[in-house]
């Protein structure tokens, strides 16, 4: 079926028509809309992801629905006081923003690239990839907080991983190039953090055995941590992971890493994987969120140097980030670095390409981009 509300005076699409499995054309062009996302989306984009970004609550609705309409009110009044003269406030303002460069392709003579094997398509298809550089973990408790904010976005933005799942690595211990497919869980090993080498099919089972004994010993009735999404993999045949140069399993979302490339106080260069089985635009809405909130850490943990930290300094990124600096503080930026990583299929053609010109694009009004 199709349907043509072109060229009318549309200013929204309604989140049901994602419900219609028999919609396969729509032509909304030339409506303007609202979502100014949305309205790129139908001039240049296929149905299907148009559909997929209603499905997921589109820019500006669901959970973060309040968070965002606030952030464009306060982006309206900055414009308006810039208008009225106030630019003082306003070059403040900007200068208290988050800096991250991107580092493009075309300047790294061995760029890290992930290949995709056919077989992720029909488990968890899509996935999004860069290096970030220039993260400095080593004082206090800036690993501590490294952790608990990205627990927290796998709870928030990732609605508890079944939106989307967050795997982090230590660059310098990822044997490119890499390769994202499937095996099946009898056959795929990994050493998960802090466990030693197991498959794939008895580490699930292992973990629902301390499930059950973890729920039965706090007499709950929901099981907590990295139990309560074993049931994402339900029915599957095949598990996807990410596998590295030399054959060794890095990733297994959206259950763990490997403990070969884990995180310590030590790393400086990260490499980030974002997966999902709902959508691409889902990974690098997730990405470009774990992007600035690591922005926010190194700032935090540059502005306090602290030497051994709290166990609540956190507490202060977890709610909506006041980043207007203290009259008696000078702007300072910080040397983070966004390198592009692509995820080509098995014959080299361009798939992803993280980030691009339009990616950090829902993180604008917090972070400056240097492309």
């Amino acid at each position: 079926q199709s349907l043509d509300v072109a060229n009318n005076q549309l200013r929204e699409l309604p989140a049901a028509l994602a419900d219609c499995p028999r919609l396969k054309e729509a032509n909304f062009r030339g409506n303007q809309l609202k979502d100014k996302r949305l309205e790129k989306m139908v001039n240049g984009c296929q149905t299907k992801a148009i559909l997929e970004y209603l499905r997921a609550g589109g820019r500006g609705k669901g959970k973060g629905e309040n968070a965002r309409e606030e952030a464009r009110k306060k982006k309206r009044e900055k414009q308006q006081k810039k208008d009225g003269g106030d630019g003082e406030q306003d070059e403040l303002e900007e200068a208290s923003k988050l800096l991250v460069k991107v580092l493009h392709i075309s300047e790294n003579p061995a760029p890290l690239v992930v290949k995709v094997s056919p077989g992720v398509k029909d488990v968890r298809p899509f996935i999004v990839c860069c290096v970030l550089k220039g993260v400095n973990l080593k004082p206090g408790n800036a690993l501590k907080r490294f952790l608990t904010a990205q627990t927290k976005l796998h709870e928030d933005i990732c609605e508890k991983r079944t939106a989307a799942t967050i795997a982090t690595h230590d660059l310098q211990l990822i044997k490119a190039p890499l390769t994202y497919g499937v095996q099946p869980p009898d056959e795929l090993k990994i050493t998960p953090l802090g466990r030693k080498e197991i498959k794939a099919k008895d580490l699930l089972r292992q973990l629902q055995l301390e499930a059950e004994e973890q729920r039965k010993q706090k007499k709950r009735q929901n099981v907590s941590g990295l139990h309560k999404y074993l049931q994402l993999l339900d029915g599957k045949d095949n598990y996807p992971c990410l596998v590295d140069a030399e054959g060794v399993v890095i990733s297994f979302p959206p259950i763990t890493n490997s403990e070969k490339t884990k995180i310590r106080k030590d790393t400086r260069d990260l490499f980030l994987e974002v997966t999902s089985d709902t959508s691409l635009q889902i990974c690098k809405d997730v990405m470009d969120t774990l992007i600035l909130k690591i922005a926010e850490l190194n700032r935090f943990t540059l502005e306090n140097k602290e030497d051994s930290g709290s166990d609540n300094e956190w507490d202060a990124l977890c709610g909506p980030v006041n980043l207007k600096p203290s009259p008696n503080t000078q702007p300072v930026s910080f040397p983070l670095a966004v390198e592009q990583v692509r995820v080509v299929d098995t014959d080299g053609n361009l798939k992803v390409l993280y980030p691009s010109k339009t990616d950090l694009s829902t993180v604008s009004s917090l972070l400056t981009v240097v492309r």
